[in-house]
């Protein structure tokens, strides 16, 4: 046998010995654990002592601490969840991320014994294994180096797959789970090397054998984390609103004074600029982070097949918070990017629910001119949407204020009737990216035509109350196609914005919220902008007679289509087009558009991201 053990009086700096067998070892350990209960407490304690060692070990005391929790790994049946509190404590505190493989080899395999020898245990098993997601905060410097990179690799690998033997010895133990990861998900105000990790983590486990179980929750815990990020996005932080100024002639504010005076003079201002702002902004770049690994779990979901169903799950948050978030700015951009990524499924989905809840009687008003600012921004913005999806959608809407109308006798009241007008303003909006491309539609002029020159000729006057950019961009090019049909003079001063215009949507302002403006994250942007319409890319109705070829017209996309992809995507030759792009002149409305009219200005390039409300 080699050493004997005589009544238990060899110490632990001796279990290292290689004359020890299995059993000597698990019954020196027992022995330990025994002696507690008859009032001796020396070798328990030094077990104790050998757990809880902070700091660097030497290889000795490595020896001593993989001897001894093998040795434990047999003994677990006499460990008592009361007399042994504080060798538990020790044992659940200890850290992966600070151990080499054997160490954590063989503490994991005591964690698995003791969460299949005793329920009792499992929870605070599987809270050790979530604890070790991430590494402490010491050791985040070190996940910039190759040893760094290595260590996370040999924990994580070993986490998940002790998770998965706890899942198959346990089976109560991923539904134990699922609130141990909510509740141990990091703070967003984390540093953004931790966040990064959690999340991966948790789409690890989505995509994973949990992912039935928990996979929704997932996702929900995670669309939570990124609101928690954008709502502290301030848009003072990005850029100051002037809201006499229009949707399409918003400029941007955060240059120079001299860049400044250059574009009063007709010059070009760089791409880069639009971003300026936010460089620094430590809310954001964790955004963009965690955004870029969604867009990218989305991406494996879609080669896997299973994009649809992560898609319905994605959509339960996105109607409970995100919808009605207090000013979310750039979360919403996961939907995009989903629908995107499969047009004949998730984007018709995706078009359908908002039209459902605009419709809907039983939804809140807020919710309802929500859900339809969402559904304009998608319809214009979305370069994967067929011209099919975008008519039939607008006919929903035009179908409801057409109805809307025969019901209502009064005056022109922006608060009484505001669910009217944001639909209107809404028909409007998306007419003004699509209107070239939906008078190709047979039944459009048949079937929506007379219906919108109804609604717009209406005495409740969504002309006098709808935000005042996005009506005169309308006349303008209904005018050229020769659709504006009303008798109405048509002047564009007065479509000025009026103190109608601005009582429209109260004080959320929510007619100049239109949610998948330009999204300003600058790794998310590389993933949406060859899925996504550009207003430089729009040629209105009115731009016939420009020379050929000076703008991309945006034609239809075929569900499921041609669209490029962000790897054959030139990003060089996007900066370049958009570098060329001029910004109007920082004139006012009625100069623009009374004096111009003999030659209309064209729509600026960039449009600045329009406000979003200050309370739903």
């Amino acid at each position: 046998m080699g050493v004997e053990l005589r009544n238990g009086e060899a110490g632990f700096h001796e279990l290292d010995d290689a004359d020890f067998t299995d059993y000597d070892l698990v019954y020196h350990v027992r022995d330990a654990l025994t002696s507690v209960s008859m009032g001796d407490s020396d070798k328990y304690n030094e077990l104790v002592a050998v757990m809880h060692h902070r700091g660097p070990l030497a290889p000795d005391e490595v020896a001593l601490l993989v001897t001894s929790l093998k040795a434990l790994s047999g003994a677990v049946s006499y460990i008592d969840s009361v007399l042994h509190e504080s060798l538990l404590s020790s044992i659940f505190s200890m850290n992966m991320w600070n151990y080499r493989p054997d160490v954590m080899d063989a503490l994991l395999e005591l964690i698995i014994s003791l969460a299949a020898s005793n329920g009792t245990y499992i929870d605070s098993c599987l809270d050790m294994l979530v604890g070790n997601f991430t590494p402490p905060n010491y050791f985040t410097d070190m996940l910039k180096q190759p040893r760094g990179i290595a260590r996370k690799d040999q924990v994580l690998s070993r986490v998940h797959s002790s998770l998965k033997v706890l899942a198959d010895l346990v089976p109560l133990s991923p539904m134990r789970l699922l609130p141990i990861i909510i509740q141990r998900k990091p703070h967003y105000c984390s540093k953004e090397i931790i966040l990064v990790i959690y999340v991966e983590n948790m789409l690890k486990l989505e995509s994973g054998i949990f992912g039935e179980l928990v996979g929704s929750a997932m996702l929900s815990g995670l669309v939570d984390l990124l609101l928690d990020l954008d709502v502290e996005i301030g848009w003072d932080d990005i850029l100051q609103d002037e809201s006499a100024k229009g949707i399409f002639s918003m400029e941007l504010e955060d240059v120079d004074e001299d860049i400044d005076d250059e574009l009063m003079d007709g010059g070009e201002l760089p791409r880069e600029l639009s971003r300026k702002s936010l460089v620094g902004n430590l809310f954001a770049r964790k955004l963009d982070s965690l955004m870029v690994l969604i867009f990218e779990h989305l991406e494996s979901c879609e080669v896997g097949r299973r994009l649809v169903e992560v898609f319905e799950t994605l959509l339960q948050p996105f109607q409970k918070t995100v919808l009605t978030a207090y000013k979310s700015k750039f979360s919403q951009f996961v939907m995009f990017y989903a629908c995107a990524l499969d047009p004949e499924n998730c984007g018709v989905r995706f078009a359908n629910m908002l039209g459902d809840t605009f419709i809907s009687n039983s939804h809140p008003p807020l919710l309802r001119m929500s859900a339809v600012a969402y559904l304009a921004s998608y319809l214009s913005r979305g370069k994967f949407l067929s011209t099919s999806l975008i008519a039939d959608t607008l006919k929903r809407l035009v179908d409801w204020c057409l109805d809307y109308c025969t019901i209502q006798e009064g005056e022109i009241n922006p608060k009484a009737h505001r669910i009217f007008y944001s639909g209107c303003q809404a028909i409007m909006y998306a007419l003004c990216f699509r209107m070239r491309s939906i008078m190709g539609v047979p039944w459009f002029k048949s079937q929506l035509l007379m219906p919108i020159n109804l609604i717009l000729s209406h005495k409740l006057s969504p002309l006098k109350v709808c935000l005042p950019s996005i009506v005169t961009e309308f006349l303008r090019q209904s005018k050229a196609a020769g659709l504006f049909i009303t008798s109405e003079r048509f002047n564009f001063d007065d479509y000025l914005e009026s103190e109608l215009s601005k009582g429209f949507g109260g004080m959320e302002r929510l007619d100049m919220f239109f949610p998948f403006d330009p999204c300003l994250l600058k790794r998310c942007d590389s993933f949406i902008r060859p899925y996504y319409v550009y207003w430089s890319m729009v040629r209105p109705t009115y731009d016939d007679g420009q020379e050929e070829g000076s703008d991309e017209e945006v034609d239809e996309a075929p569900l499921g289509g041609n669209t490029k992809s962000r790897e054959d995507f030139d990003l060089d030759e996007f900066d370049s087009a958009m570098n060329q792009m001029s910004i109007t002149p920082k004139d006012s409305l009625k100069h623009r558009f009374g004096a111009a009219l003999k030659e209309p200005l064209r729509m600026p390039s960039r449009i600045r991201p329009s406000t979003s409300p200050e309370s739903l």
